[in-house]
């Protein structure tokens, strides 16, 4: 009787407590693993997007518009890294240790993460379709102001967005909590919909749109470069501006496409576990799949950016602590 007892107090999170949650059963060899590749995957996003936010704040050749908006999602995969993913270890063990407020913290920044990195990739498809639509106008119509407008505005509802969908718990911390050691938010139906629309629904249409347009334009661009329509004497520099426009298009265009894929899976999640056809506890895997793609976006600028990898090795080499190093020549 006395080992029974002992047996069920060990899957208690908290033994000394009646109303303790329990934890989740795995071996040590699986725990072990799940919290290894989950640690990793966190210190590479940190570490990959503190590099994309100290090349781009640093060399001044970086100070695009277009980097700009690179920036700010790069911030907020930062954040997705550090402290998202190390809160969402936590709670993988199904053992919340650190209290109320903290999960409270925590829901509210993957909220404004989630959002603000949507909100960054319509921001980039705008910026995308401008520049490849309308080229002359480009310079004007993109400024630097705008952009920064752009960016505050965004984080700005994002952090509105996410108190609203929250300010249950935001008035009354664990209010959802069954037992001791849960760390746990539920939305209503109707707060889910306003979710999903404002941050899947209505930037996937956008985003689709703007890019059907952009890689129409930009196979039309590229033909008429390939078949010489205009002079390439007269307008050497007009034809390469096109081609970097294009290059660059199809670069955050992979960007864009990656985060469909993986933000997807935790939508179609969402809108399953509204409709009452899976637990809504059982989503850690979409989490998952949702917080690794601010790992991958890095490795896509390491890919396709020529900058990015002089950048790093600039960092590395600790050559960016010289003098003189913001000027550098990166492009």
């Amino acid at each position: 009787m006395m080992e029974a007892l002992e047996v069920a107090s060990s899957k208690l999170c908290f033994p000394s407590l009646n109303n303790s949650c329990r934890t989740m059963s795995r071996s040590q060899l699986e725990a072990a693993v799940i919290y290894t590749l989950l640690s990793s995957t966190a210190l590479m996003t940190v570490i990959l997007n503190l590099v994309v936010i100290i090349s781009i704040s640093h060399f001044r050749q970086l100070h695009t518009t277009t980097n700009l908006l690179l920036l700010s999602l790069a911030v907020a995969d930062f954040l997705m890294g550090f402290p998202q993913m190390l809160f969402q270890i936590f709670q993988t063990s199904g053992c919340w240790i650190l209290g109320d407020i903290v999960c409270v913290i925590y829901y509210f920044c993957g909220f404004i993460v989630v959002s603000v990195s949507v909100g960054n990739m319509v921001l980039i498809s705008i910026d995308r379709y401008v520049a490849i639509c309308d080229p002359m106008l480009y310079p004007t119509k993109v400024t630097m102001k705008r952009v920064q407008f752009s960016i505050y505005l965004c984080w700005i509802f994002s952090a509105l967005h996410a108190s609203w969908i929250l300010r249950d718990i935001l008035k009354q911390p664990g209010r959802h909590s069954s037992c001791y050691g849960d760390c746990l938010v539920i939305i209503n139906f109707a707060e889910g919909v306003v979710d999903l629309i404002a941050t899947f629904f209505a930037p996937f249409i956008i985003i689709t749109v703007l890019y059907m347009r952009v890689f129409v334009v930009a196979v039309s661009q590229a033909r008429a470069i390939r078949s010489h329509v205009t002079s390439v004497t007269q307008q050497h520099p007009t034809v390469t501006a096109q081609k970097s426009e294009i290059k660059a298009a199809k670069t955050l265009g992979i960007l864009v496409v990656v985060f469909l894929l993986f933000s997807s899976p935790y939508y179609c999640f969402t809108i399953a576990a509204e409709s009452n056809l899976f637990d809504s506890s059982s989503g850690v895997v979409e989490i998952w799949l949702l917080s690794f793609n601010s790992c991958l976006n890095p490795i896509i600028y390491a890919f396709c950016y020529p900058w990015f990898r002089k950048s790093v090795k600039l960092i590395v080499t600790l050559q960016i602590l010289q003098p003189d190093s913001r000027e550098v020549s990166i492009l």
